[in-house]
């Protein structure tokens, strides 16, 4: 949301409001959690004075996810399966598509495989499983890339999770890289359609992340869906910054998922709590009983991300110092398990004045 609100803006343009998601512009930025010891992520909770309404609270929730460095990092099988159609021409379409990927692939080694897959009016593997180390080879494929046609998606989501599959590495990174404008024009483009299509071969361990480019026909919607079902990740790239911040920067948390469908479950204690809402995440909110619910979908978190929720809350007369505002549960599974588990917590900190607060609080 924040991208591509930041592209919309600096394109003198008003974004449309559903494209507004409080969430992702908070969770753009990284926070200063503490990173876990050998778990998976660490949770921290802090609460401070409401800027906009003085009698309230907000309550902070923060996880960090594990750091995986660059060495210690597991092998990675990689497919970009890029979208070739006639709307992808232009700079800050294909032509930064292929700067994004030339920095990827800056990242990669001997221990990685890339494919490349296009698709346009049909779909065809331009560049068969070929080591990472061999980034003249891949480097070229990816220059040589020409744009023209409709957008047959479904064929090359398929022709992509094919080519895989054929190099599926066991406790590896496998994982196909869509890289499109959203404007799906041709074969199965049904947002159910393409729903089903991930959401089946998601369950084959091979994760998906999702790289948009563009406006215009640009089907942000759709993009998120495709994401959330295949248990990846979603960016908009707007510049040549961003494709850096996503695929260098944060490389191996773009990559490497470190916990999949986590859900988020607070419970507050009315002593304390007359009110409360949650800011942002609309669009991900669960009902009470998916929460134990292991065949029901949720986000994944990667190496080394930060998530932030923020509470605004009414409390009540009696004094929460010293004590739990309400529990916080979190349930998730292993990246290659199907059956989660639970962690639970306490909600505490102390009341403390805004400006009080530490800086990436207030901001």
């Amino acid at each position: 949301s924040y991208s591509m609100i930041r592209s919309l803006l600096s394109s003198n343009q008003l974004p449309d409001a559903s494209l507004v998601r409080i969430e992702e512009m908070i969770n753009y930025f990284k926070y200063s959690y503490p990173a876990p010891d050998d778990a998976a992520f660490a949770v921290s909770t802090e609460v401070g004075a409401a800027p906009w309404v003085a009698s309230h609270r907000l309550v902070r929730i923060g996880i960090k996810g594990r750091e995986v460095t660059a060495k210690s990092r597991p092998p990675s099988n990689l497919v970009f399966l890029i979208d070739v159609s006639g709307s992808m021409h232009g700079a800050d379409k294909i032509g930064l598509l292929k700067q994004g990927f030339s920095m990827l692939v800056d990242q990669l080694d001997a221990r990685d495989s890339v494919s490349i897959v296009t698709y346009a009016g049909s779909s065809g593997v331009v560049l068969p499983p070929t080591k990472g180390s061999d980034r003249k080879t891949i480097l070229a494929a990816l220059e040589d890339l020409q744009t023209g046609g409709g957008t047959n998606g479904s064929q090359g989501i398929n022709a992509a999770y094919e080519l895989a599959a054929q190099s599926f590495v066991e406790g590896g990174t496998n994982r196909v890289i869509l890289a499109t404008d959203g404007d799906f024009n041709l074969g199965a483009s049904s947002p159910a359609e393409l729903q089903n299509l991930i959401e089946q071969k998601a369950k084959t361990g091979v994760f998906l992340s999702v790289l948009g480019f563009g406006t215009g026909n640009y089907r942000d919607q759709t993009m998120e869906t495709l994401a959330d079902k295949g248990n990846g990740n979603y960016a908009y790239l707007d510049s040549a910054a961003e494709a850096k911040r996503v695929l260098v920067s944060e490389a191996s948390g773009t990559l490497i998922t470190i916990a999949k469908d986590v859900k988020i479950q607070v419970t507050w204690n009315p002593d304390f709590v007359r009110s409360f809402r949650l800011i942002g995440y609309e669009n991900r909110a669960l009902a009470h009983q998916d929460f134990t619910n292991d065949q029901k979908d949720a986000g994944e978190i990667g190496a080394g991300h930060t998530v932030t929720a923020l509470y605004e809350i009414e409390p009540t007369s009696l004094t929460s110092q010293g004590k739990a505002l309400g529990n916080l549960a979190i349930r998730f599974k292993e990246p290659d398990g199907v059956t989660s588990r639970q962690v639970d917590g306490p909600i505490t900190g102390a009341d403390t004045a805004f400006d009080s607060m530490p800086t990436d609080f207030r901001f």
